[in-house]
């Protein structure tokens, strides 16, 4: 039985880590990090870690866990109101520390911003809150048995941590933080450091001090033990504009304890040939039932049920860093090729409005849904010829690695953790048989439609079509090889390393 979160470990040499995180999956999602934050913890327990989940208590997440119990309560400190510590699971198994704060988290909307789309206009405080109790779980004074040697802390979110506990007395945890994306970086006044309970000598280019602001992500990127990011490539390039985004001296100077972890996926979750919420199931030998999801896929998004042209597919945040004001410029071309185009996200309201345009003048080849809806994100997967995947940049990519485990090849640009999870359909990649999608560089509408042209050309090719799809699904894009890297990192950082 898993011991308590109240509990010191049941094994002394288990390496403890708690992992930090504003939101998992399937109790609170807005993109990948959710994702990561349940699959990673779950895969660090398979390894013998003993690993713990800290997670804010949105509404969202006190609903679906109606049999959490206390296990501390948390006095107020500076403008930070009292919570509570309750104690649950996730659907794998992982114990979860859920930080209840009614003030802070009960509200609708979503976790970081109100149903307008508009920032919540106390996130300092709200994720404030959670940073400092994550140092305070990691610290001498923290009211549980259960201590971790690493605190594992995720995005700007939680990035303030590693400043608490630097100007804490006593011992404490050892610190990482992870870049899921550096453009995000929890800027605030500097009159709220007072407010956060953080000491005023703290507010200095070597503490939280950013441009005479106070920025959470650069805090933890200055203080923490070490930085990961959730690709190779994307940790190189954040070491330079315009990627850095203003970061890149500090990520360049901090190089020997950056590291590039590629995410991996949950292969559990994301397997067509189990997946109870596609239409019918397949596996690498049984290729030809995928147009079956095609079809229900067609039906369900009101499409025309045609065979015959190429469905390209989209599940994105609509924003422009996406690339997806490109894809919008060029769609009625690609509607011309003739293909179908299935969009399902949500975002910048001139992209929604301009894609749900599109859809209703096209209604048997385009379709928009606008939001997220889960059963609906597999199907689009299982029965999709290709994925869309234009981004300008993008630190990793999970759907890149869902299409090409469901037999459908990406279309992506040459950024981040894309180029390096995609292997483009070249002449020597077929021969060699590690074409796995379709890659273009230039960052502009013409090239993602090229590319697209490419596609479709491959697509007519049943063999080779046929060849991208195996090589993709023979990939393994699962978390144990990255989650051992992690294992490794946490042990040197446990030692003092």
């Amino acid at each position: 039985m898993t011991p308590s979160p109240s509990d010191a470990s049941a094994n002394p040499d288990q390496l403890r880590v708690l992992f930090a995180t504003p939101e998992c999956s399937p109790l609170i999602k807005t993109g990948g990090l959710a994702d990561v934050s349940a699959a990673l913890p779950a895969a660090l327990i398979a390894l013998g870690v003993d690993a713990r989940i800290l997670l804010p208590g949105y509404r969202e997440v006190l609903a679906q866990l109606p049999h959490c119990r206390e296990i501390a309560r948390l006095a107020p400190m500076a403008e930070l109101p009292a919570a509570r510590l309750l104690l649950g699971q996730t659907g794998a198994g992982v114990p979860l520390i859920v930080l209840d704060c009614p003030e802070l988290y009960d509200r609708g909307g979503g976790p970081y911003q109100t149903e307008a789309g508009s920032d919540w206009p106390d996130n300092a405080l709200r994720f404030g809150l959670l940073s400092r109790v994550a140092a305070l779980l990691g610290s001498a004074a923290s009211p549980l048995a259960w201590r971790p040697q690493v605190l594992h802390c995720n995005e700007w979110q939680t990035a303030l941590a590693p400043a608490y506990l630097r100007y804490a007395a006593g011992a404490s945890a050892a610190t990482l933080l992870t870049i899921h994306n550096l453009a995000f970086q929890g800027i605030f006044d500097p009159g709220l450091v007072a407010a956060l309970g953080l000491p005023a000598d703290c507010f200095s280019p070597e503490g939280v001090e950013y441009y005479g602001k106070l920025s959470f992500l650069k805090a933890g990127l200055q203080l923490a033990g070490a930085i990961t990011t959730v690709s190779p490539g994307y940790a190189n390039e954040i070491q330079h504009e315009p990627l850095g985004f203003g970061l890149h001296g500090l990520l360049s100077a901090r190089k020997d304890r950056l590291y590039g972890i590629l995410n991996g996926i949950d292969t559990g979750v994301w397997n067509p040939a189990t997946d109870p919420l596609i239409s019918c199931r397949y596996d690498a030998g049984t290729l030809a039932s995928k147009s079956n999801n095609k079809r229900a896929l067609q039906q369900r998004l009101g499409l025309a049920t045609t065979p015959e042209l190429p469905l390209f597919a989209v599940i994105s945040r609509l924003t422009e860093q996406k690339g997806l004001d490109w894809l919008l410029q060029i769609a009625p071309q690609i509607l011309t090729l003739p293909a179908q185009l299935a969009l399902l996200g949500g975002g910048d309201g001139v992209l929604e409005r301009g894609f749900v345009a599109l859809a209703q003048g096209h209604p048997a080849q385009a379709s928009t849904r606008i939001g997220f809806d889960e059963s609906l994100a597999h199907l689009i997967e299982a029965g999709a010829d290709a994925f869309l995947m234009p981004s300008r940049f993008e630190p990793c990519g999970m759907n890149q690695m869902y299409s090409q485990r469901y037999g459908t090849p990406p279309i992506v640009r040459a950024t981040g953790g894309l180029a390096d999870t995609v292997v483009d359909c070249s002449p020597a990649a077929l021969a060699d048989g590690s074409a796995s999608g379709f890659v273009f560089h230039e960052p502009s509408a013409q090239a993602l439609l090229a590319a697209i042209k490419r596609a479709t050309g491959a697509w007519r090719e049943q063999k080779t079509w046929r060849a991208l799809q195996r090589n993709g699904m023979a990939r393994n894009f699962g978390w144990e090889a990255s989650a051992r890297r992690y294992a490794g990192i946490y042990a040197a950082l446990a030692s003092g390393g």
